[in-house]
């Protein structure tokens, strides 16, 4: 590295020095005696224009005149002065010039003045270089030290003196390692010698250390370093500046975990998530261990709060410390802290606690001894513990310790405790909210669904059904198995838009709505039609008072609808912008059925259609909803082929069947509901079905009764013989009256019940009304109704059947009694 040559202003040379400077020498009146080479360079002047000339006339005015008389009368008793002055160029331009000037005393009372002179502007710039060393050692709140190339210590200054609590003289000559201790010694002379080697400066690195005198404090030094070179380049040792930066450290690395904290916590509304990220963002940069323990009626979502003495769980524990988890309680476990620790005063006071030092416990106490006895032994030193508070509502407390590291917990660690329990806090009792809204929307939903599906002897049925993922919402997805006339089942799946509340509660009502259809009778497609209508009304409903769009609810479903009739073994589909079911033959083939999409309900105006399959006995009919094949993003098709691999596995129950779809579709918590019903059809015996065609004569009545006694007679229901034929003659009856003169079918059906069905060609369906003591008629589908269990009508494309069940327990009754 090259020099800095004189006079260039990098480094602190003296102007005044022999070799940089002019001189001049005058006798005790003032008479220029002596003069040099570069006094004639500064000013101009020949020796023989100055010798013998008083210097007073060289001052540039008579003000720059006096100022040197006064100067000289107030310091001459001690033998010197300095300063700057104008001085008269042989130009006749001003030039400013610093001087200095020495008493020399000759033999006798003959005494002269030497004079020393610089450019003025040099000598300030070195008076100030000077000032700057001096502060630098003296008054500079940065610390400096000097070290030799063996990095030995030549001189520190003051602050570097009060930082390291050593004296200067007591420093001089020793090294790092003699005032500072752990592997921060090592360290920082690493990089001193590293500057050392390559010359590059050392800027603003921080460092933690520890001092000899204080090693249960860590701080931390910002440490900038150079290298030091004489103006030959030869290497002198290196000089490193260093700054105590531990509360701005401090400070800074707390805003930083509150940044982090704010990010990490609350991520979910989940109320066991939340308080593991509050642990977790809280370990190591703040405690060495971390609990979290809610009131239990907090954890379990309740609105009001146990009192503060009361149980609470552990909802989360964090540590570095092994030995901490082994005695702490473990998340998940319900207990009371014992009256003598921090955590029951924090309760019960709602107040912050710090306990910088703890002198006999922890603040750990189990009901237990010996565990007691363990936490005691570990070597926690300091606690904070901070109430969980939100809305004016306790919710729980924070406990943090340190053991590992040996600073103890200060204010400002209180400060930032409280503000990480504060932010989470409100996370938390958000959660708590979003789980009891959750829990009640649940309830609602699970209401809502059946509970139990009733058996039925056209299909065997199981169903599967998952709610959403919590943090999605209840969802509105539905199924259902519906009895209807005939022995016949309606099969019914749907997914209401949107989840929620108003999602489950949409669903409560297309439910109802589903119900009351399929008792009328309705075919498919007309189910569905009621329900678009339905839908639109819902939707109508929800527009606000004043008009504007933003406050609807949307409104929207899909449905599945199928009618199964176990005499025919045909099924009648419709679907309204559902996917189409799945059918697994008895041989396991599965297939899905081309059956016509119709729009989704709530759209209105749009036809619905129906197809109708031919199931043979045995066959398993799969109804789902789109979170089953659509789950976590899985591609459509991907979800249908592992659906038919699911269901075309081995043969086994329904249950099974169940289980194997949900393992191979849903691995995990799904993010939408989940519905799956499955039923494998059935067929009635020949046996149990008897079908007549009757012409329409006035002897189809009693051809009826005839019928019916001899097939109930050979069915051994003997006993509901008489019954029966009161109600088939009744609707033969009418049939022949109304029927236009066409043949009339009578249909026997013995299933759970006694069903006898009368159809013919006729639209008009009968009504039942109570006739007067005057009528001659009208009392025959009052009869009907008094004597039968149910009884109803549905509607053909060739006409309509009245159709009525007599229970078969009344039979077993009468039977029982005439045995007895």
């Amino acid at each position: 590295m090259d020099a800095p040559a004189p006079g260039s202003g990098e480094g602190p040379e003296d102007p005044y020095a022999l070799n940089n400077s002019a001189s001049a020498v005058l006798d005790d009146h003032g008479i220029v005696v002596g003069w040099s080479e570069r006094a004639q360079e500064h000013l101009g002047y020949l020796p023989e224009e100055v010798l013998g000339r008083p210097a007073i006339e060289f001052l540039f005015d008579e003000r720059a005149r006096e100022a040197v008389l006064d100067a000289v009368a107030a310091y001459e008793h001690e033998g010197g002065w300095s300063g700057v002055l104008p001085v008269l160029h042989r130009s006749g331009r001003r030039v400013e010039l610093g001087f200095r000037a020495r008493a020399v005393v000759r033999a006798g009372p003959a005494r002269e003045w030497f004079l020393v002179v610089a450019p003025a502007e040099e000598v300030l710039r070195w008076e100030t270089d000077r000032s700057v060393l001096d502060g630098l050692f003296r008054r500079s709140p940065i610390g400096l030290s000097v070290h030799a190339p063996d990095l030995g210590i030549l001189r520190i200054n003051r602050a570097l003196a009060r930082f390291t609590q050593l004296s200067t003289a007591e420093i001089r000559g020793r090294r790092i390692g003699d005032f500072l201790i752990g592997p921060d010694v090592e360290t920082i002379e690493t990089r001193l010698r590293r500057v050392l080697e390559t010359g590059a400066p050392l800027i603003f690195t921080e460092q933690p250390c520890r001092l000899r005198s204080d090693p249960d404090h860590e701080r931390v030094v910002s440490v900038s370093a150079f290298r030091m070179e004489d103006p030959s380049g030869e290497i002198l040792g290196v000089t490193q500046l260093v700054e105590d930066v531990t509360d701005r450290y401090r400070a800074r690395r707390r805003l930083a975990l509150l940044n982090r904290a704010s990010a990490r916590i609350g991520t979910t509304l989940d109320l066991g998530r939340t308080t593991s990220e509050l642990a977790e963002a809280a370990v190591p940069d703040l405690a060495d261990a971390v609990s979290v323990d809610l009131l239990e009626s907090v954890a379990r979502g309740d609105e009001t709060a146990e009192e503060a003495s009361g149980q609470v769980r552990r909802m989360a524990v964090h540590s570095v410390v092994p030995e901490a988890l082994q005695v702490m309680y473990s998340a998940g476990e319900v207990f009371r802290f014992d009256p003598r620790t921090p955590q029951a005063r924090c309760l019960a006071e709602q107040q912050p606690i710090l306990e910088p030092v703890l002198r006999s416990s922890p603040g750990w106490y189990f009901q237990d001894p010996e565990r007691t006895q363990r936490a005691l032994s570990l070597d926690a030193h300091s606690l904070i513990v901070v109430p969980l508070t939100a809305r004016g509502l306790l919710l729980g407390l924070l406990s943090l310790w340190r053991a590992k590291r040996p600073e103890p917990f200060e204010e400002d660690d209180l400060t930032l405790a409280e503000e990480f329990a504060a932010r989470a806090a409100l996370c938390i009792d958000n959660a708590r909210r979003y789980t009891q809204q959750h829990r009640a929307a649940l309830t609602l939903q699970r209401s809502l669904l059946p509970q139990e599906l009733p058996e039925h002897s056209a299909v065997e049925v199981a169903h599967l059904y998952l709610p959403a993922d919590p943090a999605t919402g209840v969802g509105g997805d539905w199924f259902d198995v519906i009895p209807l006339s005939g022995a016949r089942v309606a099969l019914v799946v749907g997914d209401v838009v949107g989840h929620g509340l108003h999602a489950a509660a949409t669903m409560g009502r297309l439910r109802t709505a589903v119900h009351t259809l399929a008792g009328l009778d309705y075919a498919p497609d007309e189910v569905l039609s009621h329900l678009d209508d339905l839908v639109n009304r819902l939707a109508e409903e929800q527009e606000p008072a004043d008009g504007r769009p933003g406050g609807r609810q949307i409104v929207g479903a899909t449905c599945l609808y199928a009618v199964y009739d176990p005499t025919s073994r045909r099924c009648t589909l419709a679907r309204a912008g559902h996917l189409p079911p799945a059918v697994v033959a008895s041989d396991g083939t599965v297939s899905l059925p081309d059956l016509p999409e119709g729009p989704p309900l709530g759209l209105g105006g749009l036809p619905f259609e129906s197809a109708e399959l031919e199931l043979a006995e045995g066959s398993l009919l799969a109804l789902y909803t789109d979170g089953l094949v659509e789950a976590r993003g899985l591609d459509l098709d991907l979800g249908l082929a592992r659906l038919r691999e699911a269901l075309s596995g081995p043969g086994g129950s329904l249950q099974e069947t169940c289980a194997a779809v949900q393992e191979a579709l849903l691995p995990d918590h799904p993010p939408d509901d989940v519905a799956l019903l499955l039923a494998r059809t059935r067929v009635l015996a020949p046996e149990q079905v008897a079908s007549w065609e009757l012409p329409a004569e006035p002897s189809a009545a009693s051809r009826a009764r005839d019928l019916t006694e001899a097939t109930l007679t050979g069915w051994g229901l003997e006993e509901l013989a008489f019954t029966a034929e009161l109600v088939v003659s009744e609707l033969v009856t009418n049939a022949y009256r109304y029927g236009g003169g066409k043949p009339v079918t009578l249909r026997l059906i013995r299933d759970r019940s006694l069903i006898c069905e009368v159809s013919d060609s006729s639209s008009t369906a009968p009504h039942l009304r109570r006739a007067r003591t005057t009528d001659e008629g009208g009392r025959g589908l009052f009869l009907v109704a008094q004597l039968t269990d149910r009884w109803g009508t549905r509607y053909t494309r060739d006409g309509k059947t009245v159709w009525t069940e007599f229970p078969l327990a009344a039979a077993a009754t009468s039977r029982s009694r005439a045995g007895a």
